[in-house]
């Protein structure tokens, strides 16, 4: 174990300079910041490669790769590679995923009542720095500490860096987004603001089928489940779940049409470009679930998932005919199918959506750490956070009692 050796921080401009193996060994360590848990179980790693357990697909040195090299995440898009690196004796101990930002969008995360704030007081805003992942709203390690060194001591050099980091690039503040709750309270310990929200996430309490998850429903909501299951494939509508070498070029071809025409009627300009999913498609296909739609021979809708060790992460969907209820039966019920079949413990549905607790997927809070520079913007907002905090825990605890499982001896 790493312990009396100095620690040394440099950040870089883009991913290519990191080697993969470095990034990845740091990126599937057994970190216990105070808590954060290890696996054991091996995971499918890129096109079958087996992987450490703790493998999470989007702080893998692929993903970020394939968001990087596409020009989805680059200056120009406001997303300038910033990634944080911790040495010892020249060997990469540690990493931080870091973009400075030029705006607040792709990040799920909203602050732009904190820009907009400051902003009026004649502060500026951005730069910022975002420890995150380029348009992805998922759980994972933001502190990638490799195994065998004394975590502690790394981790503390990563935050430490984060706020040196600030400072030379003259960013208002840094955000650590979607991090762990062990990590959350980890950079707390060190002037980091928290910030909590929800997601819907289903849990797979052990389930053998689908029809096993359905019974654990009540009546009223079992039957909705079935109805829409039926009603979604009314008009001759297949499904099609594929993976790996299973995800042909048509498909891939299909299914960014999809993302295109959805993502511009939500966001006006879509983040990702074709050019990432083909990278997508060359070195992560194997952690991918592609869940397809077809009717009279023509793919009509999709929705991407990507495969971690223990959790199907749903990204998003799109289609170019509607029906009812495809979107539920792709995005989740597929999902849902799919994790029971290859025994994860979770599928995260990604972003907001109180929709879901009536198809099985319950509140999970998620956490974000914040360092602000300047002192009276840090104290505005850290009041504002601990009100918000509370608001989030007890909009938890309402929306899990209001879902839709059978409660103690509650008959059908």
């Amino acid at each position: 174990m790493m312990t009396s050796s100095e620690i040394t921080l440099e950040a870089v401009a883009s991913i290519s300079q990191i080697p993969a193996t470095d990034w990845d060994a740091c990126a599937t360590g057994h970190a216990d910041l105070g808590g954060i848990e290890s696996l054991d179980t091996l995971a499918p790693a890129a096109n079958g490669c087996a992987s450490k357990a703790n493998y999470n697909p989007f702080v893998s040195h692929a993903f970020f790769t394939a968001v990087e090299k596409s020009n989805s995440a680059c200056a120009r898009t406001g997303w300038g590679p910033r990634h944080l690196i911790a040495k010892s004796e020249g060997r990469i101990v540690g990493v931080v995923p870091c973009y400075l930002k030029s705006h607040s969008q792709g990040e799920y995360v909203f602050d732009r009542g904190w820009a907009d704030a400051y902003e009026r007081a004649g502060g500026q805003y951005y730069p910022k720095l975002q420890a995150s992942v380029p348009f992805t709203p998922a759980t994972g390690p933001r502190l990638l500490i490799r195994d065998g060194v004394d975590v502690e001591r790394v981790g503390a050099a990563l935050a430490g860096g984060l706020v040196g980091l600030c400072e030379a690039t003259d960013a208002s503040s840094v955000h650590v987004t979607f991090a762990r709750e062990s990590e959350w309270q980890f950079l707390a310990a060190r002037g980091f603001l928290q910030r909590t929200d929800q997601q819907f996430h289903f849990r797979n309490d052990g389930y053998a089928t689908f029809d096993d998850f359905l019974a654990t429903l009540n009546s009223r909501h079992r039957k909705a489940i079935k109805r829409e299951r039926r009603d979604a494939l009314a008009n001759g509508i297949t499904i099609h779940p594929l993976t790996g070498s299973d995800i042909t070029e048509d498909a891939w071809d299909a299914f960014f049409a999809f993302y295109m025409e959805t993502g511009s009627r939500k966001w006006g300009r879509p983040y990702l470009t074709r050019e990432f999913y083909a990278l997508i498609a060359e070195n992560m296909s194997n952690n991918v679930a592609l869940i397809m739609a077809r009717r009279d021979g023509k793919w009509i809708a999709g929705a991407i998932n990507f495969i971690g060790s223990d959790t199907l992460f749903g990204r998003h969907w799109g289609a170019i005919e509607h029906h009812p209820f495809l979107h539920f039966e792709v995005c989740y019920y597929q999902a849902i199918d799919f994790a029971i079949r290859r025994g994860l413990k979770t599928v995260e549905a990604g972003a907001q959506g109180e929709h879901k607790i009536a198809r099985g997927y319950l509140p999970q809070t998620t956490y974000s750490a914040h360092y602000i520079a300047d002192r009276g913007l840090r104290q505005a907002v850290g009041e504002y956070l601990k009100r918000e905090r509370e608001y989030v825990a007890e909009a938890v605890r309402e929306l899990t009692e209001a879902g839709p499982f059978r409660k103690g001896d509650e008959q059908d």
